[in-house]
């Protein structure tokens, strides 16, 4: 996998799971969920040890770190 799909299947992972508690496509403080994913992905990918794992359970694994509303 190269590190473009990487980063765009964390980004579409990341997305949807975020959708039914922020259907807007943002945090509570405005920003983008979207711009965060993009941004966080490739220090997934920089890990080879998480790369292994998968962008969609490194996806996951960021999200577990959210604090719920």
């Amino acid at each position: 996998m190269t590190k473009e799909e990487f980063i765009e299947r964390f980004v579409a992972r990341m997305l949807k799971a975020s959708n039914a508690a922020c259907p807007d496509g943002k945090f509570t403080d405005g920003s983008s969920i979207e711009e965060y994913a993009r941004q966080t992905a490739p220090t997934y990918w920089d890990d080879e040890g998480q790369r292994d794992d998968g962008p969609e359970d490194c996806a996951d694994a960021d999200i577990s770190y959210w604090e719920p509303e």
